[in-house]
């Protein structure tokens, strides 16, 4: 039951070297609360519970009983409120549970040279201690690690009457053995409670540190570092590094370090630096991946302007003189990854394209007319309302910058106001979107609830409370 308990803490966590660029923080609410979910768990379902057959020996007057206790099940259970709590010397957590009480139900069965018998029993346990320090770490993969540093129990004493059969013989002898069967079960807590351990601890070398995102992007998510351990908090540190699963080219920047805010008042906190985004970013750079053909096909048809040299005459006068009547597209590639920086208060993100215009010629032939510099800036708030990221985006910057022409020179202003008209048409959609809200994952045994998000220097944090649905398939 103990391992229980610890399991549930070890899921609130898992979630010096290398800056990680993400980092997860439980604080002791957080970790208390796992206290309770597994206690209120545990005590719900302990009724459904078959516990381990008990064999053992004994010796009476007339020679030795070999005896098995079979179907033992919880008839009654009086579980104490466990305790849980930081240490940093080993690094871990000491959970415990003092006083434990039980009421138990079963078969027995016995074996005196050739005669067997067999009938019920009802056995009370009373005043069960169990004390376990787990240290936490992590593996050369970066996969966290979980071991049992040390563990102690101690059962109070053991009360067993047993009915049916020879029972009547038996019962006169229960205070010569009941020692040994407290004894029997007392050695059997501890070894139950390290291999619920190390059962996780296999689950989480199996665990997948790095995953495919998408065709694209591959997410690097090891632990950069052994999980830091304070007085009322436990911190990992993630890479939290995209690549291009066709280059896995590694980014021309490294990851910044960042201070999370200590936040005791919620469970959890989250926070993620602007590397990420930008490992994402340069992740579709470097994969060739960030350009896009316009075509007049795409322009809607109540457009007052279309991409053809009539029209785009307006703007460039010369145009519709030398190539009259010819549709036209707009080759738009990023010059070099999209940046994002995160501010207080607001995320940042810096565009910068090229834009190769070309007329189509009756035969299909591609005619070279102009390029330009497109550099962007647009910046947004975000805040998390109603279990849903929410927000706005503005336009900060758009400049248009003639770089080569074969049609002559030209002034831009035009074509930057229409770029701006076009651009602010599509923050339209993007500002539905936003108000609407984007809704916050679930968690597969979890929900994020009284979430806030804070943007800083480099980083944006969410700060949230846990609810956490248990299943019996988590303990297995």
């Amino acid at each position: 039951m103990l391992s229980s308990v610890i399991v549930v803490l070890m899921l609130l966590s898992c979630t010096c070297g290398e800056n990680p660029a993400i980092q997860v923080v439980l604080n002791n609410k957080g970790l208390q609360y796992g206290k309770h979910a597994a206690a209120g768990w545990i005590q719900e379902k302990l009724e459904h519970i078959t516990l381990p057959d008990i064999p053992g020996k004994v010796k009476i007057i007339f020679g030795t009983i070999d005896y098995t206790l079979t179907g033992v099940t919880i008839l009654k259970c009086d579980f104490p409120e466990p305790s849980v709590e930081f240490l940093q010397d080993v690094p871990g957590f000491k959970a415990s549970i003092s006083g434990l009480s039980i009421a138990l139900k079963g078969g027995w069965q016995t074996r005196f040279g050739i005669i067997h018998d067999g009938g019920t029993f009802n056995m009370a346990i009373f005043n069960v201690d169990v004390a376990s320090v787990v240290h936490l770490g992590k593996d050369a993969d970066g996969h966290p690690s979980v071991a049992t540093n040390s563990c102690n129990a101690e059962i109070g004493n053991v009360d067993i009457t047993f009915h049916g059969g020879a029972s009547w013989i038996i019962n006169p002898f229960v205070s010569h053995f009941k020692g040994r069967i407290r004894n029997e079960i007392q050695e059997k807590i501890c070894p139950a409670v390290t291999e619920s351990i190390e059962s996780f601890e296999n689950h989480l070398k199996a665990m997948n540190v790095s995953f495919d995102v998408d065709q694209v992007l591959s997410l690097d998510l090891p632990l950069t570092s052994e999980p830091v351990i304070e007085a009322s908090s436990l911190n990992l540190g993630l890479k939290g590094e995209f690549y291009s699963i066709k280059t896995h080219k590694e980014p021309p920047f490294e990851s910044q370090p960042f201070t999370m805010p200590e936040q005791p008042g919620y469970m959890l906190s989250v926070g993620m630096s602007d590397f990420t985004l930008n490992t994402a970013s340069y992740g579709y750079y470097s994969a060739d991946l960030l350009h896009v053909l316009i075509t007049d096909s795409m322009i809607p048809p109540c457009s007052p302007v279309h991409l053809n040299t009539s029209s785009m005459g307006k703007f460039i006068p010369q145009l519709s003189k030398l190539f009259p009547d010819l549709l036209m597209n707009l080759m738009v590639y990023a010059k070099e990854a999209p940046e994002f920086t995160f501010k207080p208060n607001a995320l940042t993100v810096d565009i910068k394209v090229i834009v190769k215009a070309s007329a189509i010629a009756p035969n299909a032939t591609q005619i070279p007319l102009f390029t330009l510099d497109v550099d962007s800036e647009f910046s947004s708030k975000l805040l998390i309302d109603g279990g849903s990221v929410k927000g706005s985006v503005t336009m900060n910057n758009l400049t248009l910058t003639l770089v080569a022409s074969e049609v002559g020179s030209f002034k831009t202003d035009g074509l930057q106001n229409l770029a701006k008209m076009g651009v602010e048409l599509i923050l339209v959609k993007v500002q539905a979107i936003l108000k609407n809200g984007i809704i916050l994952p679930r968690l597969k045994h979890a929900q994020l609830v009284n979430s806030v998000l804070k943007m800083e220097e480099g980083f944006i944090a969410v700060f949230s409370d846990v609810e956490v649905f248990l299943t019996h398939r988590i303990f297995n």
